[in-house]
């Protein structure tokens, strides 16, 4: 099998040839990393750990069709930058956190080693998880291998993990972790015509993961199906004792429970999801997608979730305000960036310099906004009415979910935009890409985005479904059913090669 066909493979299917021994973990490891060294055009890889992966290939072969092989040996993963691996650099794209070497392995990445995965090296995002088009890293803005047609136009993979979902899309790696705080999983598997799963708040541990919002950050999947997703949530999850808002829940073998049948499944579709063009190529593939889960015997149910109109600016309000407290501790004295001294400079002029350098400018603007409205005089009016409005939006989906299984929304209001062409003047424009996203994560459900077509420009667009706590198998089975009547196959075409 040549180098191309072999990395257009995901996880299951590149499993199943090394368990027949047609391929070796070598050879799969080795196609891919010739394919990452061939697109440097699209700045989704910004450390590679090629030796380790070679070592672990080598390894991984000689566990193959023993009792000792895992679910995941052999198959060759990019880790998005915010999660800790021992003693490989980690940043979280920022300049602050330059040529920080971890001790220690996040447990995420732990339990995919666990599983014998191999580790190609770190991806690219926008710093510290601060951003819907990966612009605000300190490596650069990653490219989305789609292109709009006729167009040299350079567009966006989408934020955070952009880096994940462009080198998912471009066959740089079987799967990807990401992880998402308002979208940042699902938006870029819209943009690139991946699978992005965000699971329920607790399924993932959080430890290792350098935090944006402590309340709202899951990590997952990004893969290039539904499959796949399954296969990597399992190994990925479950307890840890380490991260106090793990849950200690027992985690469902998701690959086993694809392909039910959704005859009788009672799906709700929003009033206040809808998207702005009712003419538009969005719109018809959304409409597509409702008939086809008709076709398979889904009831469609018309629901309300009257608080979302407020879940832009409760997030807004609340991720900022947990980003401020948790970067606090960036400040030049025990681990990355320190800034040049004055001789009389005071250990508080170390701090201010420090950040000022370190940091790049939307983080600045989210620490300042936190900082404001934990402030005491504005503390009841911004921090604590928003955590009252969260509570609001989380008992609009406890009472949808008594009568219905599943809602279903566009994952994004349009498809990948040019590369510098939002949020320059007016960031709140950005903002507004994770409108249909960001209510999942005040109200800590599980969603999953798969690609539903493509619109009017040639680029894919994404499809959401939303499911209720600890959900993750029906939401996997319905996404896996949706998958197969949809039928995506569009591929980018390989112009950075």
């Amino acid at each position: 099998m040549n180098k191309l066909k072999l990395t257009e493979l995901g996880i299951k299917d590149s499993r199943d040839l090394l368990n027949k021994k047609e391929i070796s973990a070598a050879e799969l490891t080795n196609a891919y990393i010739q394919n990452i060294k061939e697109s440097t055009k699209l700045n989704a890889f910004i450390e590679k750990t090629f030796n380790i992966a070679l070592m672990q290939a080598s390894r991984a072969d000689k566990l193959i069709g023993t009792n000792s092989q895992k679910s995941l040996c052999g198959i060759p993963l990019g880790i998005k930058d915010l999660f800790c691996c021992k003693n490989v650099k980690t940043q979280a794209a920022s300049a602050i956190l330059d040529n920080f070497i971890p001790p220690y392995e996040s447990t995420v990445t732990q339990k995919l080693w666990d599983e014998q995965a191999i580790m190609l090296g770190k991806l690219n995002m926008d710093e510290f998880a601060m951003g819907s088009s990966n612009e605000t890293s300190a490596y650069g803005p990653a490219i989305n291998p789609w292109k709009l047609n006729d167009s040299d136009d350079l567009l966006t993979p989408g934020g955070s993990s952009g880096g994940s979902s462009a080198a998912v899309a471009a066959n740089l790696c079987a799967a990807a972790t990401g992880t998402d705080t308002g979208g940042s999983i699902r938006q870029p598997a819209s943009f690139t015509g991946t699978v992005g799963l965000k699971p329920t708040y607790g399924r993932c541990s959080r430890w290792g993961i350098i935090a944006f919002a402590s309340s709202f950050d899951q990590a997952g999947p990004i893969t290039k199906n539904v499959i796949d997703s399954a296969i990597m949530l399992k190994a990925m999850s479950g307890f840890d004792p380490k991260d106090s808002t793990s849950a200690k829940i027992e985690v469902p073998d998701y690959e086993q429970q694809l392909d039910k049948d959704i005859n009788g499944l009672r799906i709700g579709l929003a009033k206040e999801y809808s998207l702005e063009k009712s003419d538009s190529e969005a719109k018809r593939k959304w409409e597509h997608a409702v008939l086809l889960l008709k076709n398979m015997g889904a009831e469609i149910v018309e629901i309300s979730l009257p608080h979302t109109e407020f879940a832009l600016p409760t997030y807004y309000v609340l991720a900022p305000a947990e980003a401020s407290s948790n970067l606090a501790r960036y400040d030049g004295v025990r681990y990355g960036h320190r800034a040049t001294l004055d001789t009389n400079d005071s250990i508080l002029e170390l701090y201010e310099k420090t950040r000022s350098e370190g940091f790049g400018t939307e983080v600045k603007r989210r620490i300042l906004i936190g900082t404001y409205v934990l402030s005491s005089g504005y503390y009841d009016a911004y921090y604590k009415r928003a955590q009252k409005v969260r509570s609001l939006i989380k008992n609009d989906f406890d009472e949808v979910f008594k009568n219905v299984d599943l809602i279903l929304t566009p994952t994004t209001p349009t498809s990948a935009f040019p590369l510098g062409s939002k949020g320059t003047q007016d960031p709140v424009e950005m903002y507004m890409n994770d409108i249909f996203t960001v209510p999942t994560n005040l109200a800590g459900l599980p969603a999953i985005s798969l690609p539903v077509g493509l619109d009017e420009l040639g680029l894919p667009l994404g499809v959401q479904l939303i499911g209720d706590n600890w959900q993750e198998p029906l939401l996997l089975n319905t996404a896996f059913n949706l998958e197969n009547a949809l039928a995506f196959e569009s591929k980018p075409k390989n112009w950075w090669a």
